[in-house]
């Protein structure tokens, strides 16, 4: 008896097991599991990975040697030539499609740290923007401190994919005076009506008086005005002909690299009444409007698909309207710390007047050898030229950059060399500001991009 239920008892174990693993099988098979990362790095958030989340990181970190402007000085010292390493970038975006129609985009980081850094400068939020798409495709509207400018492709650059070693600054034409490094606080729409890509912008411009090196003293020559701003209205309109580019953030893509076929033509405006003032004669206050006009063209399509080669073009024709004889001067992650040469219109360091009143032709090309010229690696050589007719310059200021990408792993890994040429101006009683020289600088810069 007490056999016969023990091995009653070990049939009805191992049919249970037998019964169990069954089920699982079967559960298995009928369940598949969820995957929870796509080959882009995308964060799965449903099964089918139309809502999603993704991170990126970027460092840019250049070494530089720096012919200064005359009388430029690091903490009260003259120097004529500077050698520097610097961090010209540190982003980390994060971003996503969290639910269906629902869009959430955000970027923290730091720029131009270098020796006369302030110590432990923490990162700072550079977007934070919620979208809603009302028209799939067609029309999203959204809101927050965001990059979608108007005016030309590059007042939003991608900075991981420029092709070059930097942006088109002056593209930015507020950047850092009433916007938040090109950032502002924005609602907007953008979409895409066939192969019409838009995108209308107002903002709210932040306080002058916050800006760096900002005076609200009045003369003669424009600046932006400290009265309460009015609001500032912008747009951007590009005709696709081949290859349809993403608009899901507002950052516009430096070169694909051969990857696309892309041919562009845009037109933007930027207007802002009352944005900036003036005194003609003592006593008078006059506040003028900052309308901007432009025009641009890009190119990025692969030469020969099977070797790999590639070439990269834009120009943009703009019109810049800051009122009468304004002038700004753009020093990148600037060497110096001060001057003692007050008649020099370039300020310290690296300096000169990229921002002004006038009309401004712009123009880069860029060729990509083919694939695996170097091991597994190639080069990507690239000129461009910023020419501009700015009131109060007796001649026409032209900056050029030249320089070579070594693309170690595409933009993932490369390292550009360049050299950068800059007028200097001098002004000297009334008149124009008169060329007197120019100034150059070589820069290294690694680049590692997880994207």
């Amino acid at each position: 008896m007490f056999m016969r239920f023990m091995f009653i008892q070990k049939l009805f174990t191992a049919g249970a097991v037998t019964m169990l693993a069954a089920t699982l099988h079967t559960a298995a098979q009928e369940t598949p599991k969820k995957p929870e990362l796509l080959k882009d790095g995308k964060i799965w958030l449903n099964e089918d990975g139309s809502n999603y989340f993704k991170f990126t990181l970027v460092s840019q970190v250049w070494i530089r040697n720096t012919d200064m402007n005359p009388g430029s000085t690091i903490n009260g010292y003259e120097k004529k030539n500077f050698t520097d390493i610097g961090i010209r970038r540190a982003r980390m975006q994060a971003f996503g499609q969290i639910a269906d129609r629902v869009f959430i985009y955000t970027q923290f980081g730091m720029n131009n740290f270098n020796y006369s850094s302030d110590r432990k400068a923490g990162f700072f939020i550079h977007d934070i923007t919620g979208e809603y798409e009302v028209a799939k495709q067609k029309l999203s509207l959204g809101t927050g401190l965001t990059a979608w400018n108007g005016l030309v492709r590059f007042a939003a650059p991608s900075v991981g994919s420029i092709m070059g070693l930097d942006a088109p600054l002056f593209e930015q034409t507020t950047n850092d005076v009433t916007d938040q490094f090109l950032r502002k606080l924005s609602v907007y729409a953008k979409g895409k009506l066939g192969k019409l890509d838009y995108r209308v912008v107002l903002s709210s411009p932040m306080n002058p008086l916050k800006a760096n090196g900002y005076s609200p003293a009045i003369g003669p020559n424009s600046s932006f005005s400290p009265m309460p701003p009015k609001m500032q209205t912008h747009g951007y309109l590009q005709w696709q002909f081949l290859d349809q580019e993403a608009n899901t953030t507002a950052y516009a893509t430096g070169t694909y690299l051969g990857t696309k076929r892309v041919l562009n033509i845009g037109a933007g405006f930027q207007y802002q009444p009352d944005a900036m003032w003036h005194s003609p004669a003592a006593g008078d206050t006059v506040t003028t409007a900052m309308k901007h006009f432009a025009a641009d063209i890009y190119y990025d399509a692969p030469l020969n698909k099977q070797t790999g080669t590639a070439l990269n073009a834009y120009a943009a024709l703009i019109h810049f309207n800051h009122g009468p004889g304004y002038l700004r001067n753009q020093a990148t992650m600037n060497p110096a710390t001060g001057t003692n040469n007050t008649t020099l219109i370039n300020g310290s360091g690296n300096g000169y007047p990229s921002f002004g009143t006038g009309n401004l032709l712009y123009l880069q090309v860029g060729y990509k050898f083919k694939n695996n010229l170097i091991g597994t690696s190639t080069l990507m050589p690239y000129a461009s030229l910023q020419h501009a007719a700015y009131e109060r310059l007796d001649k026409a200021m032209n900056y050029w950059d030249a320089g070579v990408n070594w693309l170690l792993k595409g933009h993932t890994s490369k390292l550009t060399f360049s050299y950068q040429n800059r007028p200097v101006y001098n002004q000297q009683g009334a008149g124009d500001a008169t060329l007197t020289t120019h100034k150059g600088s070589y820069v290294l810069q690694y680049q590692v991009f997880l994207n």
